[in-house]
């Protein structure tokens, strides 16, 4: 009885949860044509080999690049997953075929793994990119930006001022500029709607070894979904609790942590998002007006979390701005 309860809420968990539904329909016209993948081993932690695929490496050339972030709210997904390069419509993908290189990397993830050694994860990435990418791939380190979505969105926020040196643009999709707000840290009653799931079945498929790669299929949707229905998703990413430490926050929250010298960033985000709501990328765009910095949101109108089921068109136009402004920022 246990096995088909665990089975059946794993189903519900890859209906509802946004951050592992289907990656955006294809743009309409022509498609990026599929880049030679290399994949390295940037960094082993405990025996946990943390891994990058690096697209369109032309070593001896000196290329603007990008560094993908995925998402998988810091539990799940990897570099190969939904929305990485050279999926249709992807905007590392179209960024290759422009004469980039990009470079979509593996974190270690929660809960096993908490937010400071996954930040930790993503500066050594960065580290790795610009050290090794003169020579082995042809990247010109002063010429880097980063994308993510969802959680990947949320860490591409998190890389406009804890890299150094940092990126010369930011693009978020569905992101998010705190770890600790009500709508995580307070019971979700998006997912509330769903059968409740016990604390016993949420953990089964979570232990104490590290990983930096979930599939589609492991066991980290439940777990999700229990953080989620209990508002306890702060807790587990990090080991402290929002209401009682609310200071200890800070320095994992972007939308705390904007300054003039915060890069160029766009913010591309559904009105309809039920697991990142609007208003996340809203309230960051307001603390980029304030503190000067150059910025554009890019509204879906009725689009979900990662842009599912927006108006048709909207989301390969987002795409291409998204393009656009990368190019722009690293000419």
């Amino acid at each position: 009885m246990r096995q088909l309860l665990a089975m059946m809420v794993l189903t519900l968990v890859l209906a509802a949860s946004a951050e592992l539904r289907a990656a955006p329909p294809p743009v309409a016209g022509p498609q990026p044509s599929p880049a030679a993948v290399q994949t390295f081993t940037y960094k082993t932690v405990k025996g946990c080999e943390i891994k990058a695929d690096v697209y369109g490496a032309e070593p001896g050339a000196k290329k603007p690049a990008v560094m993908r972030i995925h998402g998988g709210a810091l539990m799940g997904g990897s570099r190969g997953g939904s929305q990485n390069n050279p999926n249709p419509g992807n905007i590392a993908a179209n960024l290759v075929e422009l004469g980039f290189v990009a470079v979509s990397i593996d974190y270690r993830l929660a809960p096993e793994t908490k937010v400071p050694e996954i930040i930790e994860d993503v500066q050594d990435a960065w580290k790795w990119v610009r050290g090794e990418g003169p020579k082995r791939f042809g990247i010109d380190p002063d010429r880097i930006a980063t994308t993510g979505e969802s959680a990947g969105g949320y860490l591409t926020l998190m890389s406009g001022f804890f890299l150094d040196p940092r990126p010369r643009a930011l693009v978020s999709i569905c992101g998010y500029g705190d770890i600790d707000g009500k709508w995580l840290s307070e019971p979700s009653e998006f997912y509330r709607q769903e059968p409740l799931v016990s604390k016993e079945d949420a953990y089964q498929g979570i232990g104490a070894s590290i990983v930096s790669e979930r599939g589609r299929q492991s066991r980290h949707g439940p777990v999700y979904l229990y953080c989620r229905q209990n508002g306890i998703w702060p807790n587990e990413m990090s080991g402290h609790d929002p209401h009682t430490e609310p200071r200890w926050f800070d320095p994992y929250c972007p939308v705390r942590n904007v300054t003039a010298k915060y890069p160029p960033t766009m913010l591309i985000h559904g009105t309809q998002d039920t697991d990142v709501p609007y208003a996340a990328s809203a309230d960051m765009a307001a603390k980029l007006k304030e503190a000067g910095v150059e910025h554009e949101l890019i509204t879906l109108e009725g689009a979900g979390h990662m842009l599912v089921g927006g108006k048709p068109g909207d989301y390969g136009q987002a795409t291409r701005r998204a393009v656009e402004f990368i190019k722009a920022h690293t000419n």
